[in-house]
């Protein structure tokens, strides 16, 4: 299974929110590269990077502190975060990262997620941000009445390969993730899930790893209530 710890941008700053609000964020650091250093040397191979200002305002904010990650330590790294058009997703698949996250863009412009996935093939996923089992949009501002788990399904019969999948309610809660719901998620076939959304203790992710190829941990990494080289080394490749 791929372990991606998240740094997730705002001004600049590593932050990480709470249920998705803006308004109640904790900044964590001012150096997103040095936290990413400090992610590869804790043994991760994998990092999943949103930047929250291209979210909210619809276009790349922090593209260039994004590009240094990438180019300064060996990550694969997965972005997500205002990528709306073609030109922002050529911009980043032009710069070496792994793959882009296309969320709003995906559900508001399905005409421009069919063209990035025949360009970009398996370098595009779809971020699907869930509030009360429906889809949240524009930084989860918005909440619409498309159901996740439809949603989900139709986007296989699509071709996407792999969906970042978010329970908002869980989101920076440290109160573990909901299990169940990606359980259900597991059964679309030829689809990557990766888990997302309130990923606290060591046990969950063992049981995550029988439904999911991969689990996003950001505010649990922060606070200390998972170690980074522990979770590498009991579950990468499992």
């Amino acid at each position: 299974m791929k372990i991606f710890p998240a740094i997730d941008i705002m001004d600049g700053k590593v932050v990480r929110l709470v249920m998705g609000s803006y308004d109640n964020s904790t900044v964590y650091s001012d150096d997103p590269l040095a936290i990413a250093k400090g992610f590869e040397e804790a043994g991760a191979g994998h990092i999943h990077i949103v930047d929250l200002d291209g979210a909210r305002e619809g276009t790349p904010a922090n593209f260039e502190i994004i590009e240094a990650i990438k180019a300064k330590t060996d990550l694969w790294v997965q972005v997500g975060g205002g990528i709306r058009d073609m030109k922002k997703a050529d911009r980043y698949i032009n710069t070496g990262i792994d793959r882009i996250i296309l969320g709003t863009a995906a559900i508001k412009n399905p005409d421009f997620l069919n063209d990035a996935l025949d360009i970009h093939g398996e370098k595009i996923a779809v971020g699907i941000d869930a509030r009360d089992g429906n889809i949240a949009v524009n930084g989860w501002k918005e909440t619409t009445k498309i159901n996740a788990i439809s949603y989900a399904k139709m986007l296989a019969r699509k071709g996407v390969a792999a969906i970042i999948f978010t329970d908002i309610s869980k989101d920076g809660m440290l109160g573990g993730t909901n299990s169940e719901l990606y359980k259900k998620l597991s059964e679309i076939p030829k689809m990557e899930i990766i888990a997302s959304g309130g990923v606290t203790y060591m046990e969950e992710i063992g049981e995550l790893s029988g439904y999911v190829s991969g689990v996003i941990i950001g505010k649990a990494l922060y606070d200390g209530k998972l170690d980074l080289a522990e979770v590498v080394k009991t579950y990468e490749g499992n």
